[in-house]
This record gives structure tokens, sequence and C-alpha cells, in this order.
């Protein structure tokens, strides 16, 4: 398996207003085209975190813990569809509330993403797809604990502290 580099993306200004269209290769090969992801952040009752293993195939950063669920919106697709699409592939959940907690520009070497960072709390079952090598949920302490190990996305490390700062649903 791997990723499509022939998808299309919208192109997006720092509003989330689309100006453009380019394709996933283009956008990840260091372009710096801003392109919008949506993540969720997966909290149980007890607090805890679920994290997905990002598959050994995927173009960036593979073989690392990572957000429950990230992934594009999709050239003509609303944040919310998209957000929607990619929980129910990535995770088999159908029904959550998502709350938008953060909205920011991510910019790597590779890319640059306009996130929409959401959360939720569920506690029903989590069957995940063969887009992720599995996932687990993680006390927060133990997260913490592990930041800065090289074994978690730089891009989860920096949004974990924003989860933290804005107090969402994280026991202490």
């Amino acid at each position: 398996m791997q990723d499509n580099a022939e998808e299309l993306f919208p192109i997006v200004d720092e509003e989330g207003k689309t100006i453009g269209k380019a394709t996933r290769g283009h956008c990840h090969d260091g372009s710096q085209l801003l392109h919008p992801v949506v993540h969720l952040h997966v909290f149980n009752s007890k607090g805890e975190l679920y994290l997905q293993l990002r598959p050994a195939w995927k173009d960036i950063q593979p073989g690392r813990w990572d957000t429950a669920v990230g992934g594009h919106v999709d050239y003509g697709e609303t944040v919310d569809k998209a957000l929607r699409r990619e929980v129910r592939e990535e995770l088999g959940i159908k029904d959550f509330t998502p709350v938008l907690f953060d909205k920011y520009v991510f910019t790597s070497q590779r890319e640059r993403e306009l996130v929409y960072s959401h959360y939720t709390i569920y506690d029903g079952p989590v069957i995940p797809s063969d887009e992720t090598d599995g996932g687990k949920f993680w006390a927060v302490d133990e997260i913490k604990s592990r930041i800065g190990s090289g074994i978690f996305t730089p891009n989860f490390e920096t949004e974990f502290e924003r989860l933290l700062s804005k107090g969402c649903h994280v026991r202490k």
C-alpha cells in the first residue's frame, strides 16, 4: 500500500479559503503549498488518549505514534465531511461529537498544512484500518514522559502540548 501522489488537495490561504488545487505529491515535495488537514484526538472517559501507529509505507513520518486520526481534506470537500470520512476510514467510528479546539499552520521541510484540530470523548469500539499499523490508548502521563524520545511525530508532540495548554479533557 502507498499514498496516491495524484490525489487532489485544495490549496488554501491561512483563513482556509480555497485559492487553488494541487496533487498530494506536489504538496509534499517541499513546495510549501498550504493545504488543509483534519485531526481528531480520541479520549476515553478515563482520560486516556488513543494514538495510531503510522505504517511503514506512509510518505510522512512512517513508524511513529501519531494523533488518533489525521487526514487530508480532498478538493471540493468540507472540513467536517473530511473529518467524518477520515474517522470512519481509520478507526471505524461513526457516531462521535467533535469539538474544534485549534486551527493553526504546521510547517515542516516537506509540507505546510492548515490543521483543523478536534477532540472527542469516545468509549465505543475502535477498529483500526489498514491505513494504520494499529493503535492503543495511552495514559497522558506516559505520553508526557516520552515526549522528545523520537517515538511520536513532531506534529503530534506540538499538538499534544496545545491540548494540555487549552485544558481539553486531559486528566492530570
